[in-house]
């Protein structure tokens, strides 16, 4: 009982930490006042939680926790440059945003009871789903390297002691994950975390603030910012981004198969289309729950072998208290008070095993010169567009914008288009 317990709470503050961030990003910069952004966080956490349950009872059935999907925060912050342009108030464009997740969702739905969903899972071989896992590393070092040394901030300048406390929490992390005992490496996430609170408590980097809602219980606000509003541009950038949506969902899966398989020696049943109606359901109660839609983050498989946890009914708890705790304020308003930089500190560790995923990817391919052309190219592409600023591209149409101001997913997209290519002429050759 006690090892479920733990394991339980483990995965939960593991959710609550690499998700936290994003709805507050995305409230500010739709200036959203402190109780429409506890609001939001409030929604969004549920979102979450749901969504977790939804997928391991019903759709993938694998221990992956769902983020904030960063397409479409990248979207949401697109659109925040329409205020005043072509929505009048930042209210009435989240009415806008509403929709296009609600059509996002049917669009899911649609690609499961076509089966296109299996098709774009026949694209995943293991050079793209290699190029993807790399491109995926490369995106977030620098988030969190910035994070750990207390970037951005109102100086623009290294925190010394924000630094400093990353990196003993780093070394911790890193010790706890190689620990000879068993139940140690089982839970030196959540070990990390606490020890890195309390580091960053006594290099005096760690604050609390007061709530804003004193209350016991807070019941969620369906369509908070009103009716769905429906308009053609939102259509087109629902239909581009939920495609892109599947294949990042694909490659979740893909990845924790191949986690799974290489390391608990479990060799999990495909299961996509039901992953895809899982998907929709949950973009859907996303656009009711006026929250971020969500995605299978990749990131779990790291996570599970970090911590030698496969289970699912740990993970399924943790999902469970994510969703009942939206509902309480003052843990809510807890939670965030997790210092950023704990978070990216326990995170890094966790993604250096991404990077090992990676590497046994890529020793499945059989043709390694086709595969380094493929994945050559790609990374230029992919790593290039990751240094070209989001505001080049405010002159161009939302659905192209999001994608190309995503190097991880054009890199991929590249990725795939080559090695089809490449398939595909040396069959007819």
């Amino acid at each position: 009982m006690m090892k479920l317990a733990a394991g339980s709470l483990q995965w939960f503050i593991f959710m609550i930490a690499s998700s936290i961030a994003a709805p507050i990003a995305i409230a500010a910069v739709f200036q959203l006042d402190p109780a429409q952004t506890a609001g939001f966080v409030q929604r969004t956490l549920l979102v979450l939680g749901v969504a977790g349950i939804v997928q391991v009872f019903f759709g993938h059935k694998l221990p992956i926790n769902e983020g904030p999907a960063g397409l479409w925060w990248g979207v949401f912050s697109i659109y925040a440059t329409f205020v005043g342009v072509i929505y009048s108030t930042p209210v009435e464009t989240l009415q806008v945003l509403q929709s296009g997740l609600l059509l996002s969702g049917v669009i899911f739905i649609l690609l499961s009871l076509t089966g296109i969903i299996n098709k774009i899972t026949a694209l995943f071989t293991p050079v793209v789903t290699f190029t993807y896992l790399m491109l995926l590393v490369f995106q977030l070092s620098g988030s969190f390297l910035n994070g750990m040394v207390g970037l951005p901030n109102e100086e623009g300048t290294v925190n010394l002691f924000v630094m400093i406390g990353s990196i003993l929490t780093i070394f911790l992390a890193f010790w706890l994950n190689r620990h000879k005992r068993q139940w140690v490496q089982r839970y030196s996430v959540i070990i990390s975390i606490a020890a890195g609170w309390i580091i960053f408590i006594v290099l005096g980097q760690a604050t609390f603030h007061s709530a804003t809602d004193h209350s016991i219980i807070a019941l969620p606000e369906f369509f908070a910012f009103g009716p769905p509003i429906l308009e053609s541009g939102v259509f087109v950038t629902a239909i581009f981004i939920t495609f892109l949506l599947t294949a990042n969902m694909v490659a979740s899966i893909r990845v924790m198969e191949s986690a799974m398989a290489e390391h608990f020696q479990e060799k999990p049943a495909a299961r996509f289309r039901q992953a895809g109606f899982a998907a929709g359901f949950n973009t859907l109660f996303s656009g009711a729950a006026s929250a971020i839609g969500s995605v299978p983050i990749a990131g779990a498989a790291g996570y599970v072998v970090a911590t030698k946890s496969p289970d699912r009914k740990p993970f399924w708890i943790g999902c469970l208290l994510v969703a009942g705790v939206s509902f309480v304020p003052f843990i809510i308003n807890t939670m965030a008070q997790l210092p950023a930089a704990v978070a990216f500190a326990v995170t890094f560790v966790i993604f250096t095993n991404m990077i090992r995923l990676a590497f046994l990817e890529w020793k499945k391919e059989g043709n390694s010169e086709r595969g380094l052309s493929v994945v050559g190219i790609s990374w230029l592409v992919g790593v290039g567009l990751m240094f070209v600023p989001s505001s080049a591209y405010t002159d161009l149409p939302v659905a192209i914008s999001s994608v190309l101001s995503n190097g991880l997913i054009t890199g991929t997209i590249s990725a795939v288009i080559l090695e089809q290519w490449h398939l595909r002429t040396s069959k007819s050759g």
